[in-house]
């Protein structure tokens, strides 16, 4: 997915919210806390994946090659999405924020227009459906003739995965998030739609697409999604298991990423195997 906005200003908006996130970091250290390394990891690799979509060589070839343009539809809809969702953006910053200003996102997640907006099955047509607007109407010929709606599709793409995302798996707290079962019929439903979407694109190309290079491309956003959402369910069902687990509703609730760090279990040789004195 190629973008009209200069390479410099979009490496800027990438290392100012990576930036950004290391601030936080230091913030929740300074305070006494702890912050896991893999969270810092997937936030920098989001923002990889980020930079490979609207800078790299599918960025270039986009304009011309319809599974180059598949191929950042993947990095910046998908990959992106689910790496930035569990670097725990928010809990972050209700960590690192002063009191006042955490307790202020803290409303304002709790509101009623949030909570309809990160609904799972509003995540999911808003994802699903851009995707569908994007493909399936003439907003794709258009993404190539006007700057500012090449952009808005950009920032749609990411946001809409990203709200899709944490909808359905995200580690970040939500205490309005639906239960499993509703979140599971979202995302069964967005995996169905996301395939009929491909397999129409296979045969049925966008305007002012070779029919070879929309077979290459619906083929990759068939196969290639399916990676990226079984990696998707895979988050998702661990948390239903750990959800469930019967020994976990006598504990007394805890934060998913602790205040401080886990204690160690202290490495021991292992047991001798006892002599066989038969």
């Amino acid at each position: 997915m190629t973008s009209p906005v200069p390479a410099w200003c979009l490496a800027t908006v990438l290392l100012g919210t990576a930036l950004l996130y290391l601030l936080g970091v230091v913030a929740v250290r300074r305070r006494g806390g702890w912050w896991p390394a893999g969270r810092a990891a997937c936030w920098a690799a989001g923002h990889v994946a980020a930079a490979a979509a609207l800078l790299g060589p599918p960025a270039h070839a986009a304009h011309h090659d319809f599974t180059a343009q598949m191929t950042g539809h993947l990095l910046l809809g998908m990959i992106t999405p689910l790496l930035l969702v569990l670097a725990a953006p928010v809990t972050l910053a209700l960590r690192a924020l002063p009191v006042a200003r955490a307790r202020t996102l803290s409303h304002l997640l709790a509101s009623r227009p949030v909570r309809t907006l990160t609904h799972p099955v509003t995540a999911a047509l808003l994802n699903g459906g851009g995707l569908g607007a994007l493909y399936l109407t003439g907003l794709h010929r258009a993404m190539g003739e006007h700057a500012g709606v090449n952009v808005a599709v950009h920032a749609h793409v990411v946001l809409a995965g990203y709200l899709f995302t944490a909808a359905i798996a995200g580690v970040d707290p939500a205490p309005h998030r639906p239960g499993p079962r509703v979140r599971a019929a979202a995302l069964i439903a967005f995996l169905a739609a996301h395939a009929i979407l491909a397999k129409h694109l296979y045969g049925h190309p966008p305007a002012g697409v070779l029919p070879a290079d929309a077979r290459a491309g619906a083929q990759l956003m068939y196969y290639g999604g399916d990676a990226v959402d079984l990696a998707l369910i895979v988050v998702f069902c661990r948390q239903w298991y750990r959800a469930a687990d019967p020994r976990r509703r006598d504990r007394p609730v805890t934060p998913r990423i602790p205040h401080q760090r886990p204690p160690r279990a202290p490495w021991r040789l292992p047991a001798p195997v006892a002599a066989d004195r038969g």
